[in-house]
């Protein structure tokens, strides 16, 4: 018996005689779980201290004056954390073939941390605090969003 002609414009393709032959439907590729790890480690560890840093600025201007070194060497240790954090979002974009958009949030983090470092070192409060409430904003968003968005093999 023949099967019925296929409508005009449409090549009728055979169904697989075995269904494993069928090629199995793939998503889009998983970050390897490192990176993913490697990413929100930075991120919730670079949170951490900047809510540190405003503890100790909140102190500091209340009239502990002997916890300007502890703020000096927060910012330092802040610094070094935003700049694993772009390593971290270099490594998810690639070779993990994660999203760019983190690299350019990492980036924007880095700049505003180290402005908000020299904002310091010159006194001038008046701007150094309304960037600290940015650069919190931005820590807390990249921080969700490495724990609820990139998804790794094993993550």
């Amino acid at each position: 018996m023949s099967s019925p002609p296929a409508p005009a414009g449409r090549a009728r393709v055979p169904a697989p005689a075995n269904p494993a032959d069928v090629p199995a439907r793939t998503g889009p590729a998983r970050v390897p779980a490192w990176i993913v790890w490697s990413l929100r480690a930075t991120a919730t560890l670079h949170l951490v201290t900047v809510l540190g840093q405003a503890v100790i600025a909140g102190m500091f201007v209340t009239g502990e004056v002997d916890l300007l070194a502890h703020h000096n060497l927060g910012a330092t240790v802040t610094a070094v954390l935003v700049g694993l954090q772009l390593i971290a979002a270099i490594t998810l974009w690639r070779p993990g073939r994660g999203p760019l958009w983190p690299l350019g949030v990492s980036l924007l983090q880095a700049a505003l941390v180290n402005a908000q470092i020299v904002l310091g070192q010159e006194r001038l409060v008046a701007p150094h605090i309304p960037l600290a409430m940015v650069i919190f904003g931005l820590a807390v968003s990249m921080t969700a969003w490495t724990w609820r968005g990139p998804r790794g093999a094993a993550a």
